[in-house]
């Protein structure tokens, strides 16, 4: 096979296991088999368009024509001229299928269905960055560049697959890259001639110059290559291992601690309303949780992820507080006290192998917790973090936990909390609109104590106040969302909980809002079983003797809890058995009722069983300054990349023409490096240089294939005249730095090239492969050091083992 060919081959294996970081997005991956198909051919129609030859712009135009063919038969052949030709209505359907697949690229969680508009999305970014990879590294011989659309097709598949990426991935991804690049110094390599490994060079005063003479031994970059190759992908694996995480979203991979050993580190503040509706309208209800507990009633075992606290005007969000090692018996919940009946129940968890976020979904309040990994403790909220990057993906876990049964009684009876805690928790921001505390004194008018005016906002959102459950209304939790909310009377149960946690705060009642699941349904094995639809958000308000308790504004969503029926006796405890009456009505609080739901119902997620991440998503807040932040970070670290090149042939030219000295040494140091500034812009310039002619022929050869005429061409035979003096005279004259010349011959160049010649001699300099070559010849120099040693520590062992004993008798 050619040297093209090899490159070609080479470069189509790197775009598609580059690619295969985007299989954890779809659940399908017949999508990939198409792309593989139709990148081969893609490559097939470069190969033979090279072969012609055609000119490099007619190459790319040819395969992105037979790809724009390829895509219209396998997507829109139905639409097209004569099912290949793509018409107007053909690219009408491509818009359609576009527009469509982004929505839902949108709407689906990961792993998502593989619809037409998806697999058009994916089959057809990976033929673009085939083409670009096969273009940048086969057409015009230049693999290192072809990089950057590998890093981008890698870091768009890392980015959407919250933690589907794995180290396999990147894995796979950084070996295509290094095999093209040894494909392609190979190939440069073989024009040369048969490349020689030899003893090290004598640095002698050409050595020392930086010249490389046509007698001295020739480098083999391609072997060690593979090591330094091999080197960076173990450093590239193992570094991230040891640094922090950065996670993000709450119910898909969130958060996270930072810190460790006993006791230390805290807890950010989370966002954890990034995929809340996106999970509401999931058209797929998939687990994410199963369980089996002791409790003879599931209807208020709520497994809670986080509790919100913090409410800036902008978002509900959660506090960033300490964090500790989780002790083996947690402490009583704070508030409850001894009077309150409760019951500890067990529960053993486990969760789908594709959950991953940072919080471990918990019944609350939580006693125990018996699980593996790195996890720490917030004893705030009474949650479960992971720390160093710990997920919840396939854990199983066993959890002790309280059912607290309060009577309407022991709520209205309530003392007031203490003052720090009703500071923190009562706070409100100054932008609330005034509507919301006039709405809820309105509405608790006639209620005499904190606990009738929970309960009276309670039903006012559930069933009063004319509320409509929809989950199409425009989400978001700050004030101006509220005040929308309780206008339109239109949402979801993020609206609800944060309207009605809000309105208890201007109270004078503690609030908060967590996030989590609902129970979740009822499975004939006795578990049950927690799927996306079942995320929920919900008001926690606090009563002194009581601690934490849970309201249930949302209509058609939960269970709402007997302590606020109007059934429940105000002055008896609340029988347990009447507490949980029907194992029927537990499991179809939550997303069961849907069996007998309507189908425009169901897409609603009116039925019972959405997906909430209650939190902050907030649609009013401007921008999110921390994104922005690492977005334009990413931004400058790419285009510091594109420079590097561009950097580093600056430096290398002000250093060779910029040398000093007085010897004759130093002069003949500075002539030699002058010489090497010519041939290395030539180079840039695609005149290869050739080490083998003399310095007067390669002269002839750049004033030749440079076409430099008058004063550049002149510039090149005095600077060939000057080096052949210091190589071949006994007494060669002190001719001094060549930057005049070098000038000259650079500006010639530049003159007589193209725009595209010019700008890949700026941006992707050719000679900068002589960085490549340096780090492969230390670190070869480096290994016969080490194996110089260690042979010599050996000699040095072997020699005490046979020396004779001196002792004497």
């Amino acid at each position: 096979m050619s040297g093209r060919g090899r490159l070609a081959l080479c470069a189509t294996a790197a775009t598609l296991m580059t690619a295969g970081a985007l299989l954890p997005l779809v659940d399908k991956a017949a999508w990939f088999l198409t792309a593989a198909l139709l990148v081969t051919v893609q490559a097939g129609v470069g190969a033979l368009a090279r072969r012609v030859p055609l000119a490099r712009t007619l190459t790319v135009a040819v395969q992105a024509l037979v790809a724009l063919l390829m895509l219209t038969v396998v997507f829109a052949g139905e639409s097209a001229i004569g099912g290949v030709l793509p018409g107007p209505e053909a690219f009408a359907e491509f818009t359609r299928l576009l527009t469509t697949g982004a929505e839902e690229v949108g709407r689906y969680a990961i792993p998502a269905p593989a619809t037409e508009g998806i697999r058009l999305m994916l089959v057809g970014g990976v033929l673009l960055i085939a083409l670009a990879v096969d273009a940048i590294a086969v057409t015009c011989r230049s693999a290192a560049p072809a990089g950057l659309p590998l890093l981008a097709l890698y870091s768009v598949a890392a980015g959407l697959s919250q933690g589907g990426a794995s180290w396999l991935w990147f894995l796979l991804a950084a070996s295509g890259y290094l095999l093209l690049l040894l494909a392609e110094g190979r190939d440069r390599l073989s024009q040369w001639g048969r490349v020689f490994g030899g003893a090290p060079r004598a640095r002698g005063r050409t050595a020392a110059a930086g010249y490389e003479t046509a007698g001295g031994s020739a480098l083999a970059p391609v072997r060690t290559g593979r090591r330094i190759g091999v080197l960076a992908m173990g450093i590239a694996l193992a570094v991230p291992a040891a640094l922090p995480a950065l996670d993000g979203g709450l119910l898909s991979g969130t958060g996270g601690g930072s810190g460790g050993g006993a006791g230390g580190g805290t807890i950010s503040a989370v966002n954890p309303l990034v995929s809340l509706q996106n999970s509401l309208n999931q058209p797929e209800d998939r687990e994410v949780l199963r369980y089996r507990t002791n409790s003879d009633s599931t209807k208020d075992l709520y497994l809670r992820i986080v509790a919100l606290d913090q409410f800036d005007g902008a978002a509900w969000k959660s506090s960033e507080r300490r964090i500790e090692d989780v002790p083996d018996r947690l402490p009583r919940p704070q508030g409850l006290g001894p009077g309150v009946r409760t019951t500890e129940i067990n529960s053993s968890v486990s969760a789908a192998g594709w959950y991953a976020q940072s919080y471990l979904p918990l019944p609350y309040p939580v006693t125990r917790v018996d699980i593996g990994g790195r996890w720490r403790y917030e004893p705030a909220g009474r949650t479960l973090v992971g720390d160093r990057g710990q997920t919840t993906k396939g854990v199983r876990y066993t959890a002790g936990s309280l059912i607290v049964r309060p009577t309407a009684g022991q709520l209205a009876a309530a003392t007031p909390p203490p003052a720090r805690l009703l500071r923190e928790y009562t706070k409100v921001p100054g932008s609330l609109p005034e509507v919301v505390e006039s709405t809820a004194l309105r509405i608790t008018k006639d209620a005499s104590n904190d606990y009738e005016r929970a309960v009276a906002l309670q039903d006012w959102f559930a069933s009063k106040g004319g509320f409509t459950y929809d989950t199409e209304v425009q989400s978001g939790s700050g004030t101006a969302s509220i005040a929308r909310f309780l206008r339109d009377k239109e949402g979801f149960c993020v609206h609800f909980s944060f309207s009605m946690a809000a309105m208890a705060r201007t109270l004078g009642i503690p609030a908060r809002v967590s996030v989590g699941f609902t129970p979740g349904t009822a499975q004939g094995d006795g578990t049950m079983s927690v799927g996306l639809r079942d995320a929920h958000a919900w008001p926690e308000l606090y009563f002194e003797g009581v601690g934490w308790t849970r309201f249930e504004p949302t209509p058609s969503r939960g269970s709402v809890p007997d302590y606020t029926r109007d059934q429940t006796p105000a002055d008896t405890p609340s029988d347990p058995a009447q507490a949980q009456p029907s194992t029927t009505d537990a499991p179809s609080a939550a997303p069961s009722v849907t069996d007998s739901c309507p189908p425009w119902m169901r897409r609603q997620g009116e039925c019972g069983g959405p997906v909430q991440q209650g939190g902050a998503g907030p649609t009013d807040t401007g921008f999110p300054l921390g994104p922005l932040l690492l977005v334009a970070l990413g931004v400058l670290l790419v285009v510091l990349v594109v420079l590097l090149p561009l950097l580093w042939r600056l430096q290398v030219r002000a250093r060779r023409l910029g040398a000093e000295g007085r010897t004759p040494a130093d002069a003949a140091a500075r002539t030699l490096a002058g010489w090497r500034e010519i041939t290395d812009a030539a180079w840039d310039y695609g005149i290869a240089p050739d080490e083998s002619q003399t310095p007067r022929k390669a002269a002839a050869r750049i004033v030749r294939l440079g076409k430099l005429e008058g004063a550049s061409g002149e510039a090149v035979h005095r600077a060939a005249d000057a080096v052949e003096q210091v190589l071949y005279s006994p007494r060669p004259p002190v001719a001094g730095s060549l930057a005049e010349e070098a000038r000259l011959v650079r500006a010639g160049l530049r003159a007589a090239a193209g725009r595209g010649t010019r700008l890949r001699a700026l941006l992707a300099p050719r000679s900068a492969v002589r960085v490549v070559w340096a780090v492969s010849a230390r670190w070869a120099a480096v290994a016969n050091r080490w194996d110089a040693g260690r042979a010599n520590v050996e000699r040095w062992a072997g020699g005490l083992r046979r020396r004779p004993s001196r002792q004497r008798g």
